[in-house]
């Protein structure tokens, strides 16, 4: 991986990490047409760069992180579904990532969903989240190990059908993620050191530059997803998905198989 290539990566983890369109997908397509799936370093690369763009809701939300003890347990009340069902799943997991197909069917189907969310949804208000909501929440989240589901998409429905309004629904998703992908990262670079993977000076470089990247990205595509959200609903996710679907599907059979990252 070269610095264009780790740049590239970075902006991509941090425009659609917290959007409800699959960074899975993304990086399928942008490491494989780069030609770099297949390196070792690529896979911890898009693995590590994740704690810039945790970094960026706490950023943004800080004072949400320090409103109370109530706070911090309904998101922990959240976070255990994901923690038993990875552990008990992690095979399972391990093998659709090898599976592109499950990718873009996964986009597709999600994407039908987005176009109707804003609709079978139009009259939720609540903004006040339960132990009981955060764990069906939770449970939502869950759906997010099949590649290509999209965390923060499904996190945000399952707010939704708790009746959550799409701000509120959306912004328990950010905070979600932070315990979700802080420990889904901590756990990948166990099992990379475990393995008796060592980076060179290089390699660390690029490791710092695309957390700052994915930081600093992630802040704007948060506050513009908020805004747009908040005034135009999810349908344009659904159509964005259902396209980058298809693409993946096209690249896959009729120009190059891809390699999940």
């Amino acid at each position: 991986m070269n610095t264009f290539q780790a740049i590239v990566l970075a902006i991509i983890e941090g425009l659609t990490e917290f959007l409800p369109v699959s960074s899975t997908g993304h990086m399928i397509l942008a490491s494989s047409l780069m030609g770099i799936a297949h390196d070792d370093f690529t896979k911890l690369f898009t693995i590590v760069i994740q704690l810039g763009t945790i970094l960026s809701v706490v950023v943004l939300y800080w004072k949400r992180f320090l409103q109370s003890w109530d706070f911090y347990k309904k998101l922990f009340v959240a976070f255990l579904p994901a923690v038993f069902l990875g552990l008990l799943l992690n095979d399972i997991i391990d093998s659709l990532l090898e599976n592109p197909l499950v990718v873009a069917v996964m986009l597709i189907l999600g994407g039908l969903v987005f176009l109707k969310v804003d609709e079978w949804f139009k009259d939720n208000k609540a903004q006040e989240i339960t132990y009981k909501k955060a764990l069906k929440i939770g449970f939502f989240q869950t759906l997010a190990m099949i590649p290509g589901v999209s965390r923060s998409g499904a996190t945000i429905i399952g707010g939704m059908v708790e009746k959550l309004d799409r701000k509120t629904a959306t912004e328990f998703s950010f905070f979600l993620a932070v315990p979700t992908m802080l420990g889904a990262t901590v756990k990948k670079l166990w099992d990379y050191y475990q393995a008796g993977f060592h980076l060179n000076d290089a390699q660390l470089k690029l490791l710092i530059l695309g957390n700052i990247i994915g930081f600093v990205v992630a802040l704007i595509a948060i506050k513009a997803f908020i805004n747009y959200i908040t005034r135009k609903g999810f349908k344009v996710f659904g159509y964005y998905r259902i396209i980058i679907g298809l693409i993946i599907l096209f690249i896959h059979f009729f120009i190059k198989p891809l390699i999940i990252v």
